[in-house]
């Protein structure tokens, strides 16, 4: 009788570089890759807003048919089924007579939740669960810390820490193959994005950076066209706060957060580029942003469930306010702000934001408008083509007060805006009303006379919004509260 394995993907959608199906093909006969649809992932979030958009369904599909196309070129299929793996796996267990479910430790209170449901389901079967960890570009058994509670609340001093004592594994090939499925398992289906819920396609506003196409294949080839093929790599550090364009940074994000490439795997690539074209501050640079990336599933995995608590991970008691009009304006890109009109409008219409951007909006729902920064955090869980628990989240808290910032930081938006885009190229792009606006109201046009707004076609309250705050006054209160 053939040895047999289950591999449960998740956010692990590729075969290379994968510790769990690597393993399976080394010791077992069998390997059958699993992927459920789980519906909670389609259903809702913290304060009943939609979990997944249908750009992110897009890409998730089209992920797990690029998994599935090569999980077929090895010989075998990935069996794809619709349901909560808890009820899924046990039965699949039962059916093939696996020993083991092999799969990554995820990162997050419902993924936690969802391992222990199943290990849980598993225990009448025989087969036993395994747990590997892939998701960072440091692995959990090398890093400098003993256990969660060491890790450090500055990002500084875990960079530090990290680059002196240790190293970034090898990545793992893909197995050489795999036997085809037993005859009598049925590998199921990818279901459409309309039974999944959705009412449109997904597909990216034509204005986008990109229009994130989804798999390992294309994660790959965007790797290569960035670093290699575009040689953009080169330049990073200086262009990674750009707004307009594909090549500003890499946007690797979406791939990476759906594990369709992994950290290491740029880690190697950005090496061999050093190795063989340029070593300079942007390929540093570069490496310091995965690091950020690590930084942030490392302290999600040592803060728990108080990240996801109105004073995150330092407890702080901020009077926030809650659902009220700012938010459904600032949500909608209608803020009358316009450097977070722009970024909202982008996101709601691309699934994407620069981290510019990010860092703007986050600072003006948190901190200007003072409401909760999880509603914001839920609205990027809700919209955003590379959602990962730890980046968001870690990124929110750390820009509403309650995160990993020891400096308690707020942005000045309209200079921010001025800084980085000095003649309104961006905001004129997402925002035609703006079009005919001098460049030095572009950012500020409340300032222009009635007679000005009728001149360059922008009336406030008629053709574009009057801003929802003031903002110097808000960065008064913010300065008084923090003493």
């Amino acid at each position: 009788m053939l040895s047999t394995a289950l591999v449960w993907i998740r956010n692990d959608l590729r075969v290379r570089d994968h510790a769990p199906l690597r393993y399976a093909a080394d010791h077992y006969d069998q390997v059958i890759p699993v992927y459920c649809f789980d519906p909670r992932h389609f259903g809702t979030t913290m304060f009943d807003l939609p979990k997944m958009s249908s750009i992110r369904a897009r890409f998730l599909r089209e992920s797990v048919q690029d998994l599935r196309d090569s999980v077929q070129d090895l010989g075998a299929d990935l069996v794809v089924r619709g349901g909560r793996p808890e009820d899924i796996l046990p039965e699949l267990v039962r059916q093939t007579g696996a020993n083991e479910v092999l799969q990554f430790q995820e990162i997050g209170g419902e993924e936690e939740d969802v391992e222990t449901a199943v290990e849980d389901a598993l225990r009448d079967t025989g087969a036993t669960p395994g747990f590997f960890w892939g998701k960072t570009l440091y692995h959990i058994d090398d890093v400098p810390f003993d256990g969660p509670d060491d890790i450090p609340k500055v990002y500084t001093n875990f960079r530090k820490a990290v680059e002196k004592k240790s190293t970034v594994r090898p990545t793992l090939d893909a197995p050489d193959s795999l036997l085809p499925l037993p005859e009598d398992l049925n590998p199921g289906s990818i279901p459409t994005l309309d039974e999944l819920g959705f009412d449109d396609d997904g597909t990216v506003d034509e204005r986008g950076v990109l229009p994130f196409r989804g798999g390992e294949s294309r994660g790959h080839d965007r790797i290569d066209e960035y670093i290699w093929r575009g040689d953009f790599l080169k330049k990073y550090k200086a262009t990674r706060n750009g707004l307009l364009g594909a090549n500003y940074s890499a946007k690797f994000s979406a791939w990476l957060a759906h594990g369709c490439i992994t950290p290491r795997q740029i880690h190697e690539e950005v090496e061999r580029y050093e190795d063989q074209r340029v070593d300079n501050k942007s390929t540093y640079w570069m490496k310091f942003e995965l690091i950020w990336r690590d930084f942030f599933s490392y302290v999600t995995w040592k803060a728990g469930e108080r990240l996801f608590r109105p004073g995150g991970i330092n407890g702080n008691d901020i009077d926030w306010r809650y659902y009220d009009k700012s938010f459904e304006r600032w949500a909608a890109g209608t803020t009358g702000i316009p450097f977070v009109d722009a970024n909202m409008r982008e996101l709601n219409r691309t699934g994407y934001m620069s981290n510019r951007g990010r860092q703007n909006v986050a600072s003006m729902l948190s901190q200007s408008l003072k409401l909760d920064w999880r509603m914001g955090a839920a609205y990027f869980e809700s919209r955003l083509v590379d959602y990962d628990v730890a980046s968001n989240w870690g990124n929110w808290a750390y820009n509403s007060r309650v995160g990993n910032d020891p400096r308690a930081r707020y942005f000045n938006i309209v200079k921010q805006a001025k800084r980085y885009d000095e003649n309104g190229e961006y905001v004129r792009y997402w925002l035609p009303e703006l079009a005919d606006v001098p460049d030095k109201y572009v950012h500020e046009p409340n300032r222009m006379s009635h007679e000005q707004q009728k001149k360059y076609g922008c009336v406030l309250g008629a053709d574009y919004p009057k801003p929802v705050v003031d903002l110097d006054k808000t960065y008064q209160r913010i300065r008084n509260e923090r003493g």
